[in-house]
């Protein structure tokens, strides 16, 4: 999915084919760019090896995510940030070790720090190794902007992977879906990937992290860098984090971390209310969507396959946790 990635997309696609993975299904889907991402798409793509789709509106990451997953047919489905780039075997590595796990329904690799300029700086430093759950719902980036010293080179369980480079098995694409939707419509842009990770986990899947499968991410939105980012990414910020929490907090882990859990959301009310005034709006909006976001929560919850002590195990201090 792009928008306004006239920056990347080029080189992005560049590898993407080089991946050493065949058949490789190639679909790009563009969310009404005006930067020239459309164009370089029509004219300069070969259609013989990418579908495109180019949108006339911004359906935001979770609906442009969904189109691609909706015309593919591969049984395992890669979403890729136009800022990403691939080395040439993390289809293969990755695939192969999602295919060997049954429980596996998603796969993470390594995704180091990338310049963005696409180059690759000299000393490896972590983007992410996976996604994990703090007890007051705050969810981060294992390693994120740690060194590459070699903590995160065993594969294991983790809660779930980053959208930015996602692997996930059509299966579970199919099991997750609500109302044809696998992302939710209703976040637009943020927090999709966690939202996805914590439903997989209520339904029984596993998320495999795979360190031999290397990608290189240039990540602009990092959590102490607010101030920098795009007010209306800020704003879906805070309301994905509560649409995210009705459709999935179960009771007893809502009672366990309440304290946590409460003195997050004054803070993050307060911020709103006394500095970053642009993202008041997503409280209004969190009201309106309450309802769906509540069938949607009676959906899961009935058909959960975990019990409150497996989910309990995630939402812990320490990104070490696993099961």
């Amino acid at each position: 999915m792009t928008f306004n990635s006239v920056r990347f997309i080029e080189y992005c696609l560049h590898h993407v084919f080089e991946q050493d993975y065949a058949p490789l299904e190639i679909i790009v889907v563009d969310n009404a760019s005006e930067d020239g991402t459309q164009e370089i798409l029509g004219r300069r793509v070969d259609a013989s090896k990418v579908r495109v789709v180019l949108n006339h509106e911004n359906r935001g990451f979770a609906g442009g995510q969904n189109q691609a997953i909706a015309i593919s047919q591969g049984e395992w489905i890669l979403t890729l940030n136009p800022d990403v780039r691939l080395s040439p075997n993390f289809v293969s590595i990755a695939v192969g070790h999602g295919s060997a796990n049954a429980l596996a329904g998603s796969v993470s690799g390594k995704l180091l720090a990338m310049n963005p300029d696409f180059t690759i700086p000299h000393a490896p430093v972590l983007d992410s190794t996976g996604i994990y759950f703090t007890p007051n719902l705050r969810h981060f980036d294992r390693g994120s902007r740690q060194a590459d010293d070699g903590r995160y080179n065993r594969s294991e369980y983790v809660f779930g992977v980053t959208g930015a480079a996602g692997l996930y098995r059509r299966k579970m694409i199919e099991d997750l879906s609500i109302d044809g939707e696998f992302f939710d419509s209703d976040f637009f842009a943020y927090r999709e990937d966690a939202d996805v990770a914590w439903r997989a986990q209520l339904l029984g899947w596993k998320c495999l992290y795979v360190p031999d499968a290397i990608a290189y991410h240039v990540r602009s939105v990092l959590p102490d860098h607010r101030r920098s980012v795009v007010a209306i990414v800020n704003m879906h910020s805070v309301k994905n984090r509560f649409l995210m929490r009705i459709k999935n907090v179960t009771f007893r882990l809502y009672v366990r971390h309440f304290v946590s859990i409460t003195l997050r959301d004054t803070l993050v009310v307060a911020g709103c209310l006394l500095r970053e005034w642009s993202s008041l709006p997503a409280f209004v909006m969190v009201i309106k969507l309450f309802p769906r976001a509540w069938a949607k929560r009676r959906n899961i919850m009935q058909r959960r396959r975990v019990t409150e002590d497996y989910m309990g195990a995630w939402f812990v201090s320490s990104s070490e946790t696993k099961r």
